[in-house]
């Protein structure tokens, strides 16, 4: 058999060419073509993670120490968290 690189004669049964090294058969199993996500998915999660983590910014700063500005900053926090959370999980599959 002739490598189909370089066109070295090789083994009938061999792997790679020991002169190039290039594969002699194409891989019985090919990896599964990634998924991209929408540059445009991507830049709107990202523009409302930053959008909550400024309004709590400014909340906190606003607010006094009453129990409703603590829900309410417990809110944004959670959604902030849930929305990083939910693009890292995103990313991973």
């Amino acid at each position: 058999m002739r490598c189909r690189s370089c066109g070295t004669e090789v083994a009938d049964k061999a792997l790679i060419c020991y002169r190039c090294g290039a594969a002699t058969t194409d891989a019985k199993y090919q990896p599964p073509a990634r998924r991209r996500t929408s540059s445009a998915a991507t830049l709107l999660a990202t523009a409302i993670a930053i959008a909550l983590v400024m309004m709590l910014a400014i909340y906190s700063g606003r607010a006094g120490v009453s129990n409703s500005s603590r829900f309410a900053t417990t809110g944004v926090v959670a959604i902030a968290v849930l929305v990083v959370g939910l693009r890292a999980w995103a990313r991973r599959r």
